[in-house]
């Protein structure tokens, strides 16, 4: 016979140990150990715990530890993992779109992309919620530049290179045979590996990327072109956010919204420094010949529009995103404001 009062009592009891114990939060994520990042979520993890009394826990694996981010999206999938940071190509498989800032030689400028990012950022966090993501702001990376054991200032000079792409990356793929270059697609955590086996010979990753994940220490030349603007966020499973209290998720968003933001402010300074550093420490700057860059921006904007155009990114954003660069270089007096212009569909000024 069911026993009303014995349910209850089971009820509270499995209620009280809920809030005992907490909600852990498992976050993986690519950055080392002892890095001023990984301090930074760590501090603001322990902040979430204070805050909450110990109702959510967030669980920090640092260092690559969980594996690729294909194995990290998997691990979030069937509840191994509740959350990961990932850079704009880490998250292809699950929302293309996130790649919409990263797609290659886009901005010339960062004045470009804040002027981009200023109207376009809230946009996409909304879009990741559609997938069952919950953001927390988006943090700058730096401009990744092309790395290499030997200059590169024009095609001739990547004939029979290995240029490395991340794996899964459709635009940067792309980009790279738009370019008339032999991609090599590789998971973030096996592109060391590929530059001292001779895998590859030519990455591309941001200033403070190529010193932390010490890819700097196998090139000898950078080239100065901005090709990627690289981008970083953390992301939480929808389904593992709601598990907690609305009060708790209040204090997970502040928190990580701030050190997103912070991370946003403090990144871009870094990064100027890191390129000074890089220099510092032997590797020459290259830069390629304006004629080259001029017919490499066409080939790869042409190949980033057809990604759009097949779904790959959400085109209705790719066209707002391309006609706010328009409007921006128009404003400017840049020449190339009308070609873009011509590619983009008007904004929707009531949006």
């Amino acid at each position: 016979m069911f026993n009303l009062p014995r349910f209850l009592m089971l009820t509270v009891l499995t209620l009280v140990s809920f809030q005992v114990h907490g909600v852990q939060l498992k976050i993986a994520t690519l950055t080392p150990e002892g890095s001023g990042w990984m301090e930074a979520m760590r501090a603001g993890a322990k902040e979430i715990k204070e805050r909450t009394e110990g109702r959510v826990i967030i669980k920090l694996y640092g260092g690559g530890t969980q594996g690729s981010d294909k194995t990290v999206l998997r691990l979030m999938r069937v509840g191994k993992l509740q959350g990961a940071t990932f850079t704009g190509s880490g998250l292809i498989d699950r929302f293309p779109t996130i790649q919409l800032y990263s797609l290659p030689m886009v901005f010339k400028s960062l004045d470009e992309v804040d002027y981009v990012r200023e109207r376009m950022d809230d946009t996409l966090m909304e879009e990741m919620r559609l997938v069952g993501l919950i953001g927390f702001g988006i943090a700058e990376g730096g401009f990744a530049r092309m790395m290499s054991s030997s200059p590169v200032r024009e095609p001739a000079d990547l004939s029979g290179k290995k240029v490395w792409v991340p794996e899964g990356d459709t635009s940067s793929h792309d980009a790279m045979k738009a370019m008339g270059l032999s991609p090599v697609a590789l998971p973030l955590t096996d592109v060391m590996i590929g530059l001292q086996t001779g895998l590859i010979d030519v990455v591309t990753n941001s200033a403070v990327g190529a010193i932390v994940l010490q890819w700097h220490t196998r090139v000898k030349y950078i080239m100065q072109l901005p090709l990627v603007y690289v981008i970083g966020f953390l992301v939480i499973e929808e389904k593992a956010f709601d598990r907690l209290t609305a009060g708790d998720r209040e204090i997970v968003s502040e928190v990580m919204k701030r050190v997103y933001e912070e991370f946003d402010e403090t990144n871009r300074k870094d990064d100027a420094e890191a390129s000074r550093a890089l220099i510092e420490q032997g590797l020459v700057e290259i830069e390629p010949y304006q004629e080259h860059i001029d017919d490499w921006r066409n080939a790869v904007m042409e190949s980033n529009r057809a990604l759009a155009e097949k779904g790959v990114v959400d085109l209705e954003l790719f066209n707002r995103m391309m006609a706010y660069l328009a409007e921006y270089r128009a404003q400017k007096g840049d020449g190339s404001a009308l070609a873009d212009a011509g590619t983009a569909a008007a904004v929707d000024r009531s949006e």
